[in-house]
């Protein structure tokens, strides 16, 4: 009995568990926010280094820094969050029908509305032809960086796909080139791992429409 009072002070005076779970996600959840950091794994590690929590079993799981990151852009982010926010969602129905050949489809922190001022507009294009959205982008004299991205699309199954970066004015354009037969399979989402969040250029332009008319 005297066992069990001193464990539960010592709980008390310690958080464990689900405590120190939450004070790492709103720890994460302000690095990526105001310093930009895009990794949510190493957001946490730096969270919780800052703590001085160093048992891995104490971390918090991606869903929940990504529903930490939304209560503090809600509490923090202001009407400049929401401005923000809606800036990138008209640059990426812009981008949208510049790449309609491409079929496009938003995905990321810019369709999940977590997007900040350090955020790209991320888009989905498709095309059979591994080069052509770079003979598109070369033809139009748009300079970019190619960098190859690691997708999964199941527990087995990943693949390398090129990814081509620019920026337009203060907005990055994040686009990752899939085959046709991807519009059919997203890819794994990094948060919650299961398939991808997309929306067509309809979508996005509701989901502009209807922050607007708040």
């Amino acid at each position: 009995m005297r066992q069990d009072r001193r464990e539960k002070r010592s709980h008390k005076g310690h958080p464990r568990g689900d405590d120190q779970r939450r004070l790492i996600a709103i720890e994460a959840a302000r690095i990526i926010s105001e310093l930009g950091v895009r990794d949510y794994h190493q957001a946490k590690l730096r969270a919780a280094e800052r703590l001085g929590i160093d048992d891995e079993r104490d971390l918090p799981k991606n869903v929940e820094i990504e529903s930490a990151l939304k209560e503090y852009q809600r509490l923090f982010g202001g009407e400049a969050h929401i401005e923000r926010l809606a800036q990138l969602r008209s640059a990426a129905i812009e981008a949208m029908r510049y790449f309609a050949r491409f079929e496009p489809r938003l995905v990321g922190a810019v369709l999940e509305g977590t997007a900040d001022e350090h955020s790209a507009v991320c888009l989905h294009l498709f095309d059979d032809n591994p080069d052509g959205l770079a003979l598109f982008l070369d033809e139009r004299g748009i300079p970019y960086e190619q960098i190859e991205r690691r997708l999964r699309f199941g527990r087995d199954d990943e693949a390398d796909v090129d990814a081509y970066r620019f920026d337009a004015g203060d907005v990055t354009m994040d686009l990752t080139l899939l085959p046709l037969d991807a519009q059919r399979q997203a890819p794994l989402d990094r948060i919650d791992g299961k398939p991808m969040r997309r929306a067509n250029l309809a979508a996005v332009q509701q989901l502009l429409d209807e922050s607007g008319s708040r």
